[in-house]
């Protein structure tokens, strides 16, 4: 069977954790997987779609289309998947035009109603793309996952004395990591020996916390992150939130951390409360959570055992690659 993703980039992060994760799965299962970018100019994204007819199944992930464009999608696929992980029908977090966008719902509605199969990351996503007229029964919720072997496994704290958080993520997603600067000089200031690394492409300063720059690399992200102690999240409570997939979390818990995140979204479902993390919903309660790991090593590290048997259990690679080579081949 011949497949083609339709993708943003074959590093953009959905392609390589929702499609390219999969990929050794739909092999066995006698599927030849292709990735093709998206082209910008509308004439070269009409030849891609021309060229649609030989696959056996085209998997468009997570990107709008114009509405005549998804038509066209429609009549050259045969076998048509939407993948999804982020809620594509509203503007994200931080835009300054808000949430809300005709255009975008009505390219969304379109590409869900006529996929043969929707795949969405969660049930919030799921709600979404039921809203917009597709049909319950085409619809399948798999998380995104990780593969707990590409992290180092857990090993005894070396570390004497202080603690390192750490944040991962893009640019784009450091905006919510800004919105608690004002918290993150209080850890500096009032819990000595806490400092934060990030690892992105680029970085911020949070005045008197210590901040360790690590520029992002596929090839050691696994062992920055379980070099670190503890794994901070922010995100804002809004649509665009709730539609998230919680990888930041997945990455700590496959690296055996423990979290402090907020309860929004699906961090209250990756995240059981004292038991692979903190949720926390103010500032007090950060600093609060950041205090108390900070004291008690044996709880970072009891913490970041029970996360990483979640996640081996619930969002690995190998836990969902039966129900996506499924859903893309019905």
């Amino acid at each position: 069977m011949e497949i083609v993703a339709l993708i943003e980039g074959p590093d953009h992060v959905s392609a390589r954790y929702r499609v390219q994760a999969f990929a050794p799965a739909l092999t066995r299962a006698g599927c030849a997987l292709r990735l093709a970018p998206i082209p910008r100019r509308t004439w070269e994204r009409v030849r891609l779609l021309r060229g649609l007819r030989r696959f056996d199944v085209v998997l468009l992930q997570r990107q709008l289309l114009s509405v005549p464009e998804t038509r066209f999608l429609r009549r050259m696929a045969r076998r048509l998947i939407y993948d999804f992980d982020d809620a594509m029908l509203y503007r994200d977090s931080y835009h300054p035009r808000g949430h809300r966008s005709r255009q975008r719902e009505r390219r969304f509605g379109a590409i869900v109603r006529s996929a043969d199969v929707v795949i969405a990351g969660n049930s919030f996503l799921r709600s979404c793309a039921i809203s917009a007229g597709a049909r319950a029964e085409q619809i399948r919720v798999i998380p995104t996952c990780v593969d707990p072997q590409k992290y180092p496994p857990l090993r005894a704290d070396s570390r004497t004395e202080g603690m390192e958080l750490v944040w991962i993520g893009s640019s784009s997603t450091l905006a919510g990591l800004r919105m608690q600067r004002a918290m993150l000089d209080r850890v500096g200031r009032e819990i000595p020996g806490v400092r934060l690394r990030i690892i992105c492409d680029s970085f911020e300063s949070f005045g008197a916390l210590p901040v360790v720059q690590t520029p992002w690399d596929a090839a050691t992200e696994g062992a920055m992150l379980a070099a670190a102690d503890v794994g901070i999240s922010w995100v804002p409570d809004d649509v665009w939130s709730r539609g998230k997939c919680g990888l930041k979390l997945l990455q700590y818990g496959a690296a055996g951390l423990p979290s402090i995140t907020n309860p929004v979204g699906v961090h209250t479902e990756i995240i059981r409360g004292g038991l692979t993390g903190i949720l926390v919903n103010n500032e007090d309660q950060w600093l609060a959570a950041i205090r108390e790991l900070a004291a008690d090593p044996e709880l970072r590290r009891m913490m970041g055992r029970s996360a990483r048997a979640v996640i081996e259990q619930e969002y690995s690679v190998a836990a969902h690659a039966d129900a996506f080579v499924s859903a893309v081949m019905g």
